[in-house]
């Protein structure tokens, strides 16, 4: 019966939507201007004799990737080649891009200037002179440069420090310990110019150990509080493996997120990259390997974007390297998704695999709520971070906040902060692992008295920190008016509604007025209605909510296949201070209007059909839901701490067939459960089976074998399953209770109840 219901609704619907007008879509609010940070940055590149073509070639790529892929038009960079000088005339050290900003031309131009890089011949001098190359990228970082600005210096080389034929080193037999002097001198004074150093190792010489001291030994404040934004040295095989890794390397110092694409293809060939929802700014990084492969780029919406600079579908577009083996296009606000990167050449230019990456930065934001917002003291709380995108869209997938830290602390009057663990394990109190909702408990302390501040800060690389918080009070008792929502998980479309179910309740002999909104959510997204509801002295009832989702016109190419969408849904009782009754999460999935014809065609047959029976059915499910929750004839027993049944009583209908109201009496005495209007309980029947019980503002399942702690030492259970005929068994201790007691029962009559059931 129940399908059949949803079916006929569910044709109803559709039927109806199609004779009603379209409505007027607003106008989507305009986005916050996202902010790129710079970095000052050089690139020193080993040119010693040792390099093989292929070492050269990988050094200049990854020069390239990391200088046209930075998302930031304020950064600068320096590149310079390196060696040894071991006579007089040779140098060092050979700049090839002096200090360039990386606005549309700068990128163009250091695009073209790292080709100047090469390998030394045996006469210009070939040896490793690390101290020399440390010098001049820290010279280079710190001569006329913003000290506020991070300083970072990268190091590629294929060996070791070798600087036994450099005369500057001193005589001969010294010349190895001097370069060891002069390396620690080097590192002292690039620490002391707030100068990171990331060496990068590849080939079989280079000396791991070694280049684990450089990196420990410059400036070790990264550009974000954690471990992964820490200078560290990497080492890879071969050349093949440079590039990647040098933007990950880079990706770590500059707080920008890599995905690295698939496997390298030959063109023709297309492959597919992601970009996070979370990302305001990216650079997709194609390295060709030979400058007559043509690029082009295709959007999550199936669009081709263009590669000059300019404004397409809301984002900013900027390609530099069109022309070179490496080309980057950035992206401002870039459309999140699966975007395609094309690769075509001409016969004779399809021999090289084309690499694909993204670089990007993003904004993580998130949404707290404290459950209950108004606890007593000695009561505990649950706390609930989600993360979300800056517009409200919900965070589901773990790698694009990867390396998350959560920090989070309780705070108040009467007592001293308390620090919060909130975990997305799937443990405890956090509902399931993986799924973006940070979740933890606490229990107020009882010193507490007056204002309650839960707050949480979110820290990851490549991820503006985000700190958001929750005020409450602590309640002086049991909260004379309350307001609990009930919303289902369900998506609908643009300009679609969601409708939950508001449980009120207003114990005291006056009105109060209560205040509904939504929050943590892009302005328009998400609407309540009503946004003010009335309740009458001694009302309890349940209210209509609908949750509305704004027209298609909002979302515009971001809809997708579907975005969830989730906001903060906030009760406030304006009569009594502006009291928090309810904060809590809601999300709801948008999904795309289909086509008309392809979704609605059996709509035209059956409409006439569903709309005689609409009435029928919906009379019929919304009686059978109600029955459905209605207590009466549940078995209510009072258990001891040992498990022995102190006290067995029958509940009757809930009020508005609703929550059935109870106390428990003389509870230290001779304890037993007893109907009353406002009582501390509530019971009601569970459309899975058993029941729910109400304690404090909070619901909690009772399963038809399980319990509910009521007090310190008496539990609630339901009654009355069967024991096949003939069984033995310890009967309850229920039997010699006093007589007189009222709505008391014997086991046969929990009959009904599972038969019911």
């Amino acid at each position: 019966m129940r399908r059949a219901a949803i079916s006929v609704l569910g044709g109803t619907a559709v039927f109806v939507s199609l004779l009603a007008p379209a409505g007027q879509d607003p106008v989507p609010a305009a986005d916050s201007e996202p902010a790129f940070p710079a970095v000052n940055y050089a690139v020193a590149v080993d040119e010693s004799a040792s390099l093989a073509a292929e070492d050269m070639k990988a050094e200049k790529a990854a020069a390239k990737r990391i200088a046209l892929g930075d998302v930031s038009s304020s950064s600068q960079v320096t590149v310079f080649g390196f060696a040894a000088a071991e006579k007089a005339g040779q140098r060092a050290v050979d700049p090839v891009c002096p200090r360039t900003t990386l606005d549309a031309a700068g990128r163009e131009e250091v695009g073209g200037c790292v080709d100047k890089l090469r390998k030394r011949k045996k006469s210009e001098g070939t040896g490793t002179d690390l101290p020399t190359a440390i010098r001049q990228g820290v010279d280079d970082l710190t001569d006329g440069s913003d000290a506020s600005v991070p300083r970072v210096l990268f190091l590629l080389t294929d060996g070791k420090m070798d600087v036994e034929d450099s005369f500057k080193y001193g005589d001969p037999s010294h010349r190895a310990a001097e370069g060891e002097r002069q390396l620690k001198l080097a590192l002292r004074e690039a620490a002391a110019q707030n100068v990171q150093i990331w060496p990068l190792g590849f080939g079989s010489d280079p000396d791991k150990k070694q280049l684990d001291q450089i990196a420990a030994g410059g400036y070790q404040k990264g550009c974000v509080a954690l471990p992964s934004a820490t200078p560290k040295a990497h080492k890879v095989d071969g050349a093949k493996d440079v590039g990647t890794t040098l933007e990950k390397i880079f990706a770590a110092a500059h707080c920008l997120r890599h995905e690295e694409g698939p496997a390298p293809q030959r063109p023709p060939s297309t492959q597919e990259i992601g970009i996070s929802p979370l990302a305001t700014v990216g650079s997709i990084v194609v390295d060709k390997g030979d400058p007559e492969v043509k690029i082009s780029y295709i959007d999550p919406a199936g669009d081709k974007v263009p590669t000059t600079s300019g404004t397409y579908k809301n984002s900013r577009f900027e390609l530099a390297g069109g022309t070179g083996t490496v080309e980057a296009l950035k992206i401002v606000d870039p459309l999140p998704g699966t975007w395609k990167v094309k690769a075509e050449a001409p016969e004779g230019h399809r021999s090289l695999p084309v690499a694909v990456s993204v670089l990007w930065q993003g904004e993580l934001r998130g949404a707290i709520t404290m459950d209950p917002p108004s606890p007593q003291a000695g009561e505990k709380v649950t706390v609930t971070m989600r993360l979300q995108t800056r517009e409200g869209y919900e965070i589901k997938d773990p790698r694009d906040y990867a390396g998350l830290r959560v920090r989070s602390e309780l705070t108040g009057d009467g007592f001293s902060p308390l620090a919060l663990d909130l975990a997305d394990n799937g443990k405890g109190s956090d509902p399931e692992a993986s799924d973006g909702s940070f979740t933890g408990t606490v229990t107020i302390p009882e010193d507490a008295d007056g204002a309650l501040t839960v707050s949480a800060t979110l820290t990851a690389s490549g991820l503006s920190a985000d700190t958001r918080s929750e005020t409450g009070e602590v309640a002086p008792g049991e909260l004379p008016v309350k307001a609990p929502l009930e919303l289902p998980a369900g998506s609908t479309h643009p300009g679609g509604t969601v409708t939950g179910t508001l449980d009120v309740s207003n114990t005291t002999d006056a009105p109060h007025t209560l205040r509904l909104s939504v929050a943590d959510v892009k302005d328009g997204l998400l609407s309540v209605e009503p946004n003010e509801i009335t309740l009458k002295p001694g009302e309890q009832g349940t209210h209509k909510v609908t949750i509305k989702v704004s027209p298609a016109s909002a979302f515009g190419d971001r809809l997708g296949d579907g975005l969830p969408l989730s906001g903060t849904f906030t009760v406030v009782d304006t009569t009594d201070d502006d009291r928090r009754l309810e904060s809590t999460l809601v999300s709801v999935r948008v999904t795309p209007e289909p086509g008309i014809w392809d979704k609605y065609w059996w709509g035209f047959v059956s409409g006439a059909v569903a709309l005689a029976l609409a009435a029928v059915a919906v009379v019929a499910w919304l009686g059978l839901l109600k029955r459905r929750r209605d207590p009466f004839g549940l078995v209510l027993q009072l258990v001891s701490e040992d498990g022995t049944v102190l006290n067995e009583h029958k509940a009757g209908h809930g009020n508005n067939k609703q929550w059935y109201e109870f106390a428990v009496a003389e509870a230290h005495r001779s304890p037993r459960i007893e109907r009353r209007a406002h009582g501390p309980y509530a019971v009601r029947r569970s459309r899975e089976g058993g029941a729910v019980v109400r304690k404090g503002g909070n619901r909690i399942p009772l399963p038809v074998r399980g319990q509910v702690q009521l007090t310190d030492t008496l539990s609630l259970t339901l009654g009355g399953t069967p024991r096949t005929p003939g069984s033995g068994g310890r009967r309850s201790t229920y039997a010699d209770a006093p007589a007189g007691r009222s709505h008391e029962t014997s086991p046969s009559q929990g009959s009904a109840y599972d038969e019911f059931l």
